[in-house]
């Protein structure tokens, strides 16, 4: 690895071009790394318009660059800069560029997106490959239907970037659960060989410098939280709530709607008069300390992206998950798995969002089994397994020991 002076620095990509799933999972990863490893910095590179909205430890910091978001139409746009999406690009792929240069990390660790959002860290990955830095892909657990992952990754150029560029591949879970590449097309054998399954990313609960959203509201525990994660697209599952509690007032259980920072405002609006008229439900926008409020719900009603499977899991809540299945099928198809192995309950919205089949499935939650009954060995170690393998790179940065790999098919 490329010296420092004596300091170890990681550099985190994170293209954030919607949502909050990125930037929370590379959040965790870091807090993890500097809790664990002294004298170790981490910066993050993120996109997201709400980042400043977070707390950050000591020795972790980030750089905003310009946020962009995807249209329905699969392009971009820019989101808060009057210029067109070519000039956003240009100057997020110099602000990448140039951070990692000057920040000469040991590690670069870029989540989701081998060449990043457009191909935008393509160069800097071959900059930090000349200078030695150590190179990783971060996956989570499911990616997208096979068919659809093999034709965006053939257009983006990626299997050649996980081939020629990439030193690992962390992939965010346990291969009983998904193997986001399994059924993708022309992998080669040197790509699978560079897999390590982590586990899942263990969340904790931690006190936070900003209020709770549950402050002021008047609800009391026990609750049932109702999460769609950033909110972009969760209109629907509060929606469908919403009627349960409509339809079934004897419902027994109180419900906490957290919209999401990235529901549209009229949305919410909505939302917020009909919950006045619902006693047992009370509404926040967001929270950005969600570790806190999973803990202290009874069970959790989400869409199933992979942060909110993780506090699922971590502080073992019974949980229905009701996933999208557009554009991407990566929340069906965990929720799907998940259910089979029977971690969570699941019910899919066809359009019709029947209240009693939501007022019945709520109304059973608190009692369904919890995630510690199912023992999957190795299930929320993902951070201790992150913790480790970093440890032995710093120690001996030539080499990794192979036990710690784990490759599709050793179960």
């Amino acid at each position: 690895m490329s010296p420092n002076s004596g300091q170890t620095r990681l550099l985190i990509y994170s293209h954030d071009s919607f949502g909050l799933g990125h930037l929370r999972r590379c959040r965790a990863i870091a807090h993890s790394l500097v809790d664990n490893q002294q004298g170790l910095s981490v910066l993050i590179l993120s996109g997201s318009p709400i980042i400043g909205s977070f707390d950050f430890r000591s020795s972790v910091d980030f750089v905003r660059i310009p946020g962009v978001v995807k249209l329905r139409t699969g392009g971009y746009t820019t989101l808060g800069l009057d210029i067109g999406i070519e000039d956003a690009m240009a100057i997020r792929e110099t602000i990448i560029r140039n951070t990692a240069e000057v920040f000469n990390p040991n590690i670069f660790l870029v989540d989701k997106e081998p060449l990043g959002l457009r191909g935008e860290v393509g160069d800097t990955l071959e900059m930090l490959k000349a200078k030695g830095s150590r190179l990783v892909l971060g996956l989570r657990d499911v990616m997208d239907d096979p068919g659809k992952l093999t034709d965006e990754w053939e257009r983006k150029m990626a299997i050649p970037a996980l081939r020629d560029i990439y030193d690992d591949i962390w992939v965010y879970g346990l291969p009983e659960i998904c193997n986001p590449l399994e059924g993708v097309g022309n992998i080669p054998k040197s790509v699978e060989d560079k897999l390590t399954y982590t586990g899942y990313l263990r969340r904790t609960s931690v006190p936070s410098v900003n209020p709770s959203s549950m402050s002021g509201t008047g609800i009391q525990e026990p609750f049932i939280l109702v999460t769609p994660g950033g909110g972009g697209d969760g209109a629907s599952l509060v929606d469908w709530v919403m009627r349960a509690y409509e339809h079934d007032p004897d419902i027994p259980h109180q419900a906490f709607i957290v919209f999401g920072p990235f529901m549209h405002i009229d949305q919410q609006s909505d939302f917020k008069t009909r919950a006045e008229r619902i006693a047992k439900i009370h509404v926040a926008t967001f929270d950005s300390n969600l570790e806190n409020l999973v803990s202290r719900a009874s069970a959790v009603v989400a869409m199933g992206g992979y942060n909110t499977f993780c506090e699922i899991l971590s502080f073992d809540k019974p949980s229905l998950i009701v996933p999208r299945t557009v554009p991407r099928l990566e929340q069906y198809i965990r929720a799907s798995r998940a259910q089979e192995l029977g971690l969570v309950s699941m019910i899919v919205d066809d359009g019709s969002r029947d209240p009693n089949e939501m007022a019945r499935a709520i109304s059973e939650l608190p009692t369904r089994p919890k995630p510690s009954e199912i023992h999957l060995p190795g299930l929320l170690d993902g951070l201790s397994t992150i913790n480790g393998i970093v440890d032995q790179w710093l120690n001996s940065p030539q080499s990794i020991e192979p036990a710690l790999r784990v490759v599709p098919g050793d179960g």
